[in-house]
């Protein structure tokens, strides 16, 4: 019998690379398609991935194979300081832990369910036998609360995937059951990032004051978090002046996509879940939309020394809570509003209108607000109150730095900072600020 596409494609992708191997001096490697191949190890075959407020998932080697152990369970998270909610997750958090390993790796992957529903995982965009697909009721039976699945296969791609339960995914999706992959090639045909950053997009229904996130959800989401924060408690991405930096995006919200963009970068779409895009077929975007179910990898050197901003640029996914309830006050006389307020709420305090200062800094300290809770947008920035919020950091760039630490906020050197135009600079050019 002829093999089909996906065995012939996966048959010389291991081939490709155990043929590649032969030529690595850095380790006695096999030459045979049928033995298995050294585990990868980071610092020699890989530079580890940075996984901003996320954890790693742990492994050891036992006879040969990366084992790894997930435990799906209840989690209490707290998606910035002042907002907790009751989620389920994987090991103790949301989102679940990366699992990073290298192309040829034979890993065995426990999962056990501490849920008091059913669950099954699914490798997401993984090549692998039908039966460690992990679709309940398709490719294996549900994994029940208390039991433990091993999951176990070779890696024979590399790339950035995504691992998510197959199993009342509407629900168990919902409450953040999802984690992200990172396979790394086991020979590097490319030039190697400094800096390699991995980020889940999350989406998630919790109106203010609740406790646990809605699953029932279709399409008012009103938490949209990175590595399931929302700013300002999103940690930042430090680089080196000169270093060659890679992002790694996996979407697996409900049903949004979503367009993300990085200010004073151009960069390169590099791969898709799908595998490595050649060079040839490459361009220079600004903005890269990550599709639900999909991953995106950009590519860049940071040579432009700064705070620049990374964010979703759906403009209500740099929001918080948001609704749409609200009247529209846009234009609105504030002479008298507040005191007719007074009247009709005595409770009501004045905060101000000013939404780049007082009125967004006094919601953070009013204690009426409800628990777990945040304001539709902002936090401290270098010059003020920055008025984003949700799926939204700071890439930080700087020159001679010493590890990577957060380094503060930037400070422009003399001439290139915007400010209020002098008098003499508007005379000079004769602009009219009169008309």
């Amino acid at each position: 019998m002829k093999p089909n596409r996906r065995q012939f494609l996966a048959g010389s992708a291991l081939a490709g690379i155990t043929s590649r191997l032969v030529t690595d001096p850095r380790r006695a490697v096999p030459t045979s398609v049928g033995q298995p191949l050294p585990p990868g190890l980071p610092g020699v075959d890989y530079r580890p991935v940075e996984a901003p407020d996320m954890d790693k998932l742990p492994w050891k080697i036992v006879n040969g194979r990366k084992v790894f152990h997930l435990v799906a369970e209840p989690v209490e998270h707290e998606f910035a300081p002042g907002m907790r909610a009751s989620c389920w997750g994987y090991n103790g958090r949301v989102h679940g832990p990366v699992i990073e390993a290298v192309e040829g790796d034979r890993v065995r992957i426990y999962v056990t369910n501490r849920l008091d529903v059913a669950t099954s995982v699914h490798w997401h965009g993984v090549i692998l036998p039908n039966g460690m697909d992990g679709v309940a009721g398709l490719t294996q039976r549900q994994i029940e609360p208390g039991e433990t699945f091993l999951y176990e296969f070779t890696l024979r791609q590399h790339g950035t995937l995504m691992y998510h339960p197959h199993h009342d995914e509407m629900t168990q999706m919902a409450m953040g059951m999802m984690g992200m992959i990172v396979v790394h090639p086991r020979v590097p045909q490319e030039p190697q990032p400094d800096r390699d950053f991995v980020y889940m997009i999350g989406e998630w229904a919790l109106p203010p004051g609740a406790r646990r996130p809605d699953p029932n959800e279709m399409t008012d989401f009103n938490v949209l978090t990175l590595n399931g924060k929302v700013f300002p408690g999103t940690s930042p991405m430090v680089v080196k002046t000169g270093e060659r930096v890679r992002i790694r995006i996996g979407n697996l919200s409900a049903m949004d996509h979503h367009p993300m963009h990085l200010h004073g970068y151009a960069f390169e779409v590099t791969e898709t879940d799908g595998g490595v895009i050649p060079p040839t077929a490459r361009w220079p975007e600004t903005t890269v939309l990550v599709a639900t179910g999909s991953t995106r990898t950009v590519e860049f050197v940071a040579d432009a020394p700064g705070d620049w901003a990374f964010h979703c640029h759906m403009t209500h996914h740099v929001m918080t809570q948001m609704g749409h309830g609200i009247p529209n006050l846009v234009g609105l006389e504030p002479g008298t509003f507040d005191a007719r307020l007074e009247e009709a709420v005595p409770e009501y305090a004045n905060m101000g209108m000013d939404m780049g200062g007082g009125h967004m800094a006094a919601q953070e300290q009013d204690p009426t607000m409800p628990p777990n809770s945040l304001p539709m947008m902002g936090g401290p920035g270098g010059f003020g109150y920055i008025t984003m919020g949700g799926m939204f950091t700071v890439l930080k760039v700087r020159d001679g730095i010493d590890g990577y630490a957060d380094p503060g906020w930037y400070k422009p050197p003399q001439g290139t900072l915007a400010d209020v135009a002098s008098a003499e600079d508007l005379q000079a050019d004769g602009v009219d600020v009169g008309r």
